[in-house]
């Protein structure tokens, strides 16, 4: 009976149709199931990813922790199939390393362009705007050896200058506030200053010409004033001198 059903489904007009039905449904789910799966993987490829940009030429050699301070990388949306191996996403694992070769405006910041980088080295400490210079004092000069690294210091210069008679005198002035120690090593000694490039040209004129006194600030809490000149005119109390007029 079943053989004589399953012929006569396949010779009558209306089994055929039945089985076209049927067959153009199940290639109509084939193909349904199929699109659905394409249109997932394409929405996961096409989602936005947020890694680290170059903003700007990142220069080899360039600290990692310079990178992720000093506004040179831009936080990028990017899709996830354009996303490079290694990319990062977070600024602060920049810190201890170094780019290995030039990163261009626009490039994403991957783990293949940083190697790890000497973490005493003074480079690591500086951005494109600051200098390492070294300054040369004796004991009392250096707080009597007791300046270290990571300390905040006031820098007094001590000269001869021009009174307003045109008379030379001695007088001291305080002419940096709030300068960061980079090395120091005990007793005093050649202290290494993080200064400006202007800075550290007057760090070097004063060491030539005059003698150069550091005076500690507190760790916490310091403010800065107006810079004072310092004469025996202040000792004496007298009328404090005015330099250069």
């Amino acid at each position: 009976m079943e053989n004589i059903l399953s012929n006569k489904l396949f010779t009558t007009r209306r089994g055929t149709i039945t089985l076209g039905i049927v067959a153009a449904a199940l290639a109509a789910i084939v193909l349904l199931v199929y699109l659905n799966q394409y249109r997932n993987s394409v929405n996961s490829g096409g989602q936005a990813v947020s890694v680290l940009v170059a903003k700007s030429l990142i220069q080899k050699g360039t600290p990692g922790a310079v990178v992720g301070s000093t506004g040179l990388y831009q936080v990028g949306n990017i899709p996830r199939n354009e996303v490079k191996s290694g990319a990062f996403v977070d600024p602060k694992t920049l810190t201890g390393k170094v780019a290995t070769a030039d990163i261009y405006p626009g490039q994403q910041l991957t783990a293949a362009d940083f190697v790890g980088a000497n973490a005493q080295a003074l480079t690591q400490r500086l951005s494109r705007d600051q200098r390492a210079v070294v300054i040369p004092l004796d004991s009392p000069a250096a707080v009597g050896g007791q300046i270290t690294p990571g300390d905040r210091v006031d820098v007094w210069v001590a000269f001869n200058a021009q009174g307003a008679g045109g008379v030379s005198r001695p007088i001291v002035r305080l002419v940096m506030q709030n300068m960061y120690v980079l090395t120091a090593p005990p007793g005093g000694g050649n202290i290494t200053i993080r200064a400006t490039p202007t800075e550290a040209g007057e760090f070097i004129y004063a060491s030539q010409n005059a003698r150069i006194w550091l005076v500690l600030r507190p760790a916490v809490g310091s403010t800065t004033s107006k810079p004072p000149v310092i004469s025996a005119n202040d000792l004496l109390g007298l009328t404090p001198l005015r330099v250069g007029g």
